[in-house]
Parts: C-alpha cells; sequence; structure tokens
C-alpha cells in the first residue's frame, strides 16, 4: 500500500426524505453537472410511484435499491496463462453502487416518454422483484455460481 485510503465524503440528505442515500441516488443520476434537473427528474418519479402504488414512494424505492443489488459478481484472474472468472463477494459500498448504477441504466434504456416515467417504472418493476436490473443481477449471481469450482482461487 503506497497512499492513504482517500476519505469518504459526507453526502447531504435530500430535501424531502432527509436520506442520504437519495442524494447519492439522485448523483448518479444526474447528467452533466445539472443536479436540480436530476433532483426533479427523481421527485416526479417518486410521485408517479405514489399515484401508482398507493404506497410510501421512499419505501417502494428503498426495496427496489435492496432487490436491484448484488452479493456476489466474478472477477477475472489470470492464473498460468488461462484466465479464470473468480466469484468474489461485494463490499457493501460497492453492493449499493452497482444497484443504483442497474436501476438507473436500466431505467434509461426502457421505452417510454421522459426519464422521470421510465425511472418510476423501472422502480414499481424491481420492488416487486421483476424488471432488467433484477434480471442482470439474477444472471450475476447465477455466474458466480456457475464458476464457483474457481472460487478457491481467490
Amino acid at each position: 500500500m503506497r497512499k492513504r485510503k482517500p476519505k469518504k465524503r459526507v453526502l447531504q440528505p435530500d430535501p424531502r426524505f432527509k436520506d442520504p442515500v437519495v442524494t447519492q441516488f439522485v448523483n448518479n443520476l444526474m447528467w452533466q453537472g445539472k443536479k436540480n434537473t436530476a433532483f426533479e427528474i427523481f421527485y416526479d418519479a417518486m410521485d408517479k410511484i405514489q399515484e401508482r402504488t398507493g404506497e410510501n414512494p421512499h419505501e417502494v424505492w428503498a426495496k427496489s435499491v435492496e432487490n436491484a443489488m448484488p452479493n456476489v459478481e466474478v472477477r477475472s484472474k489470470r492464473i498460468g496463462g488461462a484466465t479464470f472468472q473468480i466469484p468474489t463477494e461485494i463490499r457493501a459500498e460497492r453492493r449499493l453502487s452497482i444497484g443504483m448504477k442497474w436501476l438507473i441504466r436500466f431505467a434509461r434504456d426502457r421505452s417510454g416518454k421522459g426519464m422521470a416515467e421510465k425511472l418510476a417504472a423501472e422502480l414499481i418493476a424491481a420492488s416487486k422483484g421483476e424488471g432488467a436490473s433484477i434480471k442482470r443481477k439474477e444472471d450475476t449471481h447465477r455466474m458466480a455460481e456457475a464458476n464457483r469450482a474457481f472460487a478457491h482461487f481467490r
């Protein structure tokens, strides 16, 4: 280890839900430094979730992020000329950020009018355990399971 670990930046809680994890989600959602626009999109999506499900949108969001977080991933490692896919556990922080990024990415890929609409649809689907981000998580787990034989290389 040459350098010391960088200090963790403390995120400000968001205005509506007073949750720093929401701010992290919005930061991932943000494009070209337009944070207010990202907050508008996020809160519009929350309102749409409230309309459609009648549940607390913050809880729906939290559940969908929880459902999208992978527990294991495969990492490539070269051993004696052959490259193996080695399943590894994921740190809690990385799990969270991967889950968020998948939700946002697959929301962007969805068909629909406007990002708020697409994000709301993806979050509702993920909270029920369906949708593209959940499929990605299951595929990742399946790959790790298939390569479990190489876990001893870790």
